[in-house]
């Protein structure tokens, strides 16, 4: 809301009289950031649920931004993370169990739209406009509408946009030296690829699996052009963008499947799936030196690339047909039980506003977590000390003004980029379907089974812990049983009225 000049001159006079009068040593900013109508007499703690591992000396970051957040805002904020391992449990749950805190990391692969139909979250229609007045300016038609679920706007999306390419992160040195030719261009190669990690490093596990299952059956189905209409880690149902009118299938309905299948059965024998995978709590293997391959995204790559100059670390995209993610992969949204949800939003129109507050909050402290690098009359980042991340785990703060560039990011980097810049078209193939959201209300019992059977028989199937024909067969009775076909007739549904109404 935009106000007169003289308007704002009363505001501040009140403001600065009212300090006075109260002795307040801290300096609130008016308007919380821009924002209209914000009281921030009160000091408060704000919480904030982010997915991750907690890095050992995070703490000292907090400490320097809660400097700023209580000038600017008067508040402190207090992060809590749910680590790689637990998160696929845990997080569906925080939005029922009644806790109180103030704003969490959301994203479509965590099921953002559902937990907005099930009342998760708070409406975000008259507040975000009037709290995070400069953040709602900035976003794309195409960004709000994603953020909408039922025509009620639920989470702020990302200021950035991603892509969806994926596929291996690998370290090179564990092959090279034996002969390995470099490619990595599908399957076959990743293979061979593990054959040779294998048979010359004792104690590296090829291929990372833990817990929460594995992302071989995304990356296999993705190569083949293939759309998740989930979009999520626990999906279920696929179809073909390029088709006009596309139909939902399942895994069991795949013409691939059994090619998938005795794949992942070979690796398990060849030893490089771990018999105690999906029993193992720890997703940083690969980081930590103890896996030499693990699948994940672009930026994962850059990041793994950085922080391990003495490896040849090394990636490629599996996915045939990449799009933009959903602007709401990565978004920031308010529970019910938000007590201070106002001033969580002011504080949020601070960190992707002000460059300042975006450093302290996303990169750390300088000359601590980070230090600014000029090269060529660009400034860059570089990253000092692994014991930090900066906040870097709310991915929904990016914004393509004040993310920097790292020193010591893969050369070739830029050129993916440019070159899924250049393919990526509106209306075509699965652009098209970006911002498709699917409403799983009507058949929340069966599509809750439905993910619960996925976990307990599809994850072991997928990584050949158990026979390949009959696990199929169990895999499609137990899904059957749960009620996948009233899940595909309303999925469905829902896909072809976006067909029908696309424009």
């Amino acid at each position: 809301m935009r106000k007169t000049q003289l308007f704002g001159l009363a505001v501040m006079m009140l403001l600065i009289l009212t300090l006075v009068l109260s002795g307040c040593g801290n300096k609130a900013a008016a308007g919380g950031g821009g924002s209209d109508g914000l009281d921030t007499s009160k000091q408060v703690e704000l919480s904030l649920y982010v997915i991750g591992v907690e890095p050992p000396k995070q703490a000292e970051l907090y400490e320097n931004f809660n400097k700023i957040a209580l000038e600017k805002v008067n508040a402190t904020l207090k992060v809590n993370w749910i680590g790689w391992a637990e998160y696929p449990t845990k997080y569906p749950v925080l939005f029922s169990s009644g806790e109180a805190f103030d704003m969490s990391y959301a994203a479509t692969w965590l099921n953002f739209a559902a937990l907005a139909q099930r009342g998760a979250f708070l409406e975000l229609d008259e507040m975000w406009p009037k709290y995070a007045p400069q953040n709602y300016a900035r976003q794309s038609r195409t960004a709000i509408g994603q953020a909408a679920v039922n025509g009620r706007l639920y989470a702020i999306p990302t200021l950035q946009a991603t892509y969806s390419a994926y596929g291996p992160v690998y370290r090179a040195d564990l092959a090279t030296p034996y002969g390995w030719d470099g490619k990595m261009d599908n399957f076959e190669d990743l293979e061979k690829f593990m054959e040779i990690v294998h048979a010359n490093n004792p104690g590296i596990e090829p291929y990372q699996v833990y817990q929460s299952g594995s992302e071989a059956d995304d990356s296999f189905i993705y190569q083949d052009g293939m759309f998740a209409i989930k979009g999520s880690t626990n999906d279920f149902f696929f179809f073909d963008p390029r088709e006009s009118n596309p139909k939902l299938f399942t895994w069991w309905e795949y013409g691939r499947v059994n090619e998938f299948l005795t794949m992942m059965k070979r690796w398990n024998d060849k030893g490089f799936i771990y018999k105690s995978g999906l029993s193992d709590a720890d997703s940083e293997k690969f980081r930590n030196g103890k896996s030499a391959i693990y699948f994940h995204n672009i930026d994962t790559y850059e990041s793994q690339y950085r922080d391990h100059p003495q490896w040849d670390v090394r990636w490629n995209n599996f996915v045939s047909d990449v799009s933009n993610m959903s602007f709401t992969q990565d978004a920031l949204v308010f529970p019910t039980t938000a007590k201070n949800p106002e001033r969580a939003l002011a504080l949020y129109e601070l960190i992707t506003n002000d460059e300042q507050v975006f450093r302290a909050f996303f990169y750390g402290v300088e000359g601590k977590s980070y230090e600014l690098v000029n090269e060529g009359g660009q400034y860059q980042i570089r990253g000092i000390n692994a014991d930090y991340y900066g906040f870097s785990n709310l991915w929904a703060a990016r914004t393509n003004e004040f993310v920097l560039p790292v020193v010591g990011a893969p050369p070739d980097l830029k050129q993916r980029k440019a070159a899924y810049d250049a393919y990526i078209k509106d209306g075509v193939k699965s652009q098209k379907y970006r911002s498709l959201v699917i409403d799983t209300t009507s058949v929340e019992t069966e599509y809750s089974a439905c993910i619960s059977v996925h976990q307990q028989y599809w994850w072991p199937l997928e990584l050949g812990y158990v026979d390949m024909a009959s696990g199929l067969r169990d895999y499609q009775d137990k899904m059957t049983a749960a009620g996948i076909e009233k899940v595909r007739a309303a999925l469905q549904n829902q896909l072809d009225d976006y067909v029908a109404n696309f424009k």
